[in-house]
């Protein structure tokens, strides 16, 4: 008895070692893998920085791994001839203004599906999420008329009132408002003499922070990313956004890579940290709005 004890437990320990060491090299295979993915997300972006710091002659015959030092030269050339900063303010204005009216009417419109129950209520929820597998290249021709008719090109109001009509954000808005805001808080409130705006501004926006913290970052870095609507509707180069500026550089320098690449790093950096910085809220925010009761 004694002796089929010890064969027992050497057995049990031998299954729980090599369990154990397969679970040590199946995690150590998922990490090589996450490694070497990042590297290949990462490696692009770590192309472009380092060659904004490298001469043309460089650029053109060497693969880059080590910055240079040709970054100010690079950063000369541009901003003598392309207002790169006008461009940066530019769209800051536009991203800030453009993802705070996004924010605030997808969260009306949101808190309006999700809590008042009227008629074909769920018809127009289903109109809105059809017109999420219409590419907005199809409008773009009715929508610059329309902007015309309204004497509104060369203004950046063409950039901002889209942001009123979002239906992704309505969508995801509505998923968290269904759960974070309660019916009775809301009937409570209204018992109490509440109005309907007054509710939605103390009530509802504020059990909404998280999802409407991680719809910003997403409206903030669409806003900021855009380039169709700004080409098209404005006429003035002091009004385009920093990516048409940027873009405005492949035609003023040809050849100039380095310069290139100095109004590109300008563009990128500054919503790769916002994402890099920002990532784990957005991951939060969208698994929160995937949760059921």
């Amino acid at each position: 008895m004694q002796l089929n004890s010890q064969v027992k437990n050497k057995t049990k320990e031998q299954i729980s070692e090599n369990y154990r060491l397969k679970r040590m090299l199946v995690r150590g295979l998922i990490y090589l893998i996450l490694i070497v993915g990042a590297a290949i997300c990462l490696l692009p972006f770590y192309s472009m920085i380092i060659s904004s710091t490298h001469s043309n002659t460089d650029i053109s015959n060497k693969f880059l791994l080590l910055p240079g030092d040709q970054f100010i030269e690079n950063y000369k050339r541009l901003i003598k001839i392309v207002p790169i900063w006008r461009g940066f303010l530019n769209s800051v204005f536009l991203t800030v203004v453009g993802t705070s009216v996004t924010l605030y009417f997808s969260a009306m419109t949101a808190y309006g599906f999700s809590k008042y129950d009227f008629k074909y209520s769920k018809v127009l929820f289903s109109c809105v999420l059809a017109t999420l597998m219409i590419p907005g290249e199809l409008s773009i021709i009715g929508f610059f008329r329309l902007m015309g008719n309204f004497h509104m090109l060369n203004t950046y109001w063409p950039l901002i009132l889209p942001g009123i009509a979002n239906a992704f954000g309505t969508f995801f808005l509505k998923q968290n408002c269904d759960q974070a805001v309660s019916s009775e808080i809301i009937e409570s409130a209204r018992m109490d003499g509440c109005g309907e705006l007054k509710a939605f501004h103390r009530l509802v926006l504020p059990l909404l922070k998280p999802a409407l913290a991680t719809f910003g970052i997403l409206a903030f870095i669409g806003q900021w990313n855009s380039f169709m609507l700004p080409v098209i509707t404005l006429f003035d180069n002091n009004l385009q956004p920093l990516p048409v500026m940027v873009a405005m550089t492949r035609g003023q320098f040809g050849t100039d890579y380095g310069a290139q690449y100095v109004g590109i790093v300008i563009s990128i950096v500054p919503i790769m940290l916002l994402f890099a910085f920002l990532s784990r809220k957005i991951m939060d925010g969208v698994s929160a709005g995937a949760l059921k009761e």
